[in-house]
């Protein structure tokens, strides 16, 4: 059998996402004698063959009780997983440093107990031990650390199990279509972010509303956006100032990709962005984002902050205009 074959029957490669619900039959549920088996067997093998030897009647009947016992147990495990079925439920995302957690519900159509089974990501990432109540449907969390920012797709999950006696482990393999996002990182320190000022640009008009006033100069920050530096008073003076604006009541924030300095690396833009979207959610401000490719009217709530989250984690899949 070539070598192509055997990861198509074993699911070994990396496979295409499977959709739900996804059913455990006969075909894809596979069987292995683990090491405690081997020596199961081992030990039978040596009874019998002693029993042969000897001409020990006793000795048969044991081996043969011993040996009915172990194959009762390969069923017994192998209905442990027959006919479960699995959905997919939400995925949490997290920043780095956390764990995003990927809810899978399995349902149990039989009117017996499912006892000692596990779901384990397929690279050892995370695990989880349960048991299925007798004809229910269960939600079990699988969290998985989140690293670095970006999507992270649950990938090829197994589910297995070794009850009763441990003789055997039988397993399948599942591809749940499912990711999750992970956020860049918040910055340390990070400045206040501006709010609108009264000469933003009209392509920005459908983002916002609201106006701010002119309010003073002050000494320039390197962490200020080259769009409020006095240019006019540098050049009659060559002094670098900063433009100040006070908000009005009705004064709404705006994230823009484009006014944070011109020397910050893209990770370092991507974590003060998420900062402030932090501190406006907090604050229970409005704000809008715009981003290379995508903009978000200015708005405010849970929902409004997740929306802006994701284009940030989802950033590397998008080009940044010219």
């Amino acid at each position: 059998m070539s070598a192509a074959r055997l990861r198509a029957v074993f699911r070994l490669g990396p496979g295409r996402p499977e959709e739900a619900p996804v059913k455990l039959r006969q075909e894809r549920i596979y069987i292995l004698p683990t090491t405690s088996g081997l020596a199961f067997v081992g030990m039978l093998a040596i009874m019998l063959v002693a029993s042969i030897n000897y001409s020990i009647s006793l000795g048969y009947a044991f081996a043969f009780l011993l040996g009915g016992v172990g194959t009762a147990s390969v069923l017994c495990a192998f209905r442990n997983l027959f006919r479960l079925s699995i959905r997919y439920g939400k995925a949490e995302s997290a920043f780095p440093g956390g764990n995003v957690v990927f809810h899978l519900l399995i349902e149990n159509p039989d009117p017996r107990r499912r006892p000692a089974l596990r779901l384990i990501a397929s690279d050892k990432r995370g695990e989880t031990c349960f048991d299925l109540p007798p004809s229910a449907c269960s939600e079990i969390l699988l969290a998985l650390p989140a690293q670095q920012r970006g999507v992270l797709p649950i990938g090829r999950t197994v589910i297995e199990t070794r009850w009763p006696l441990g003789f055997v482990r039988v397993w399948s393999v599942l591809m749940p279509d499912m990711e999750a996002l992970i956020f860049p990182t918040p910055e340390v320190g990070s400045p206040p972010p501006d709010r609108f000022p009264s000469d933003r640009p009209a392509d920005l008009g459908s983002l916002c509303s609201g106006n701010e006033d002119f309010a003073g100069l002050r000494a320039y920050r390197e962490t200020d956006s080259p769009r409020r530096v006095a240019w006019k008073v540098y050049a009659r003076d060559g002094e670098m100032l900063t433009k100040e604006f006070s908000a009005s009541a009705s004064g709404e924030l705006l994230f823009n990709w484009y006014d944070l300095p011109v020397g910050l690396p893209e990770e370092a833009r991507l974590s003060r962005l998420a900062t402030w979207l932090l501190l406006a959610r907090q604050g229970e401000e409005r704000y809008a984002l715009r981003l290379p490719a995508r903009e978000f009217p200015a708005a405010r709530g849970e929902a409004h902050l997740r929306r802006c989250l994701g284009a940030l984690a989802r950033h590397e899949t998008v080009q940044e205009k010219k």
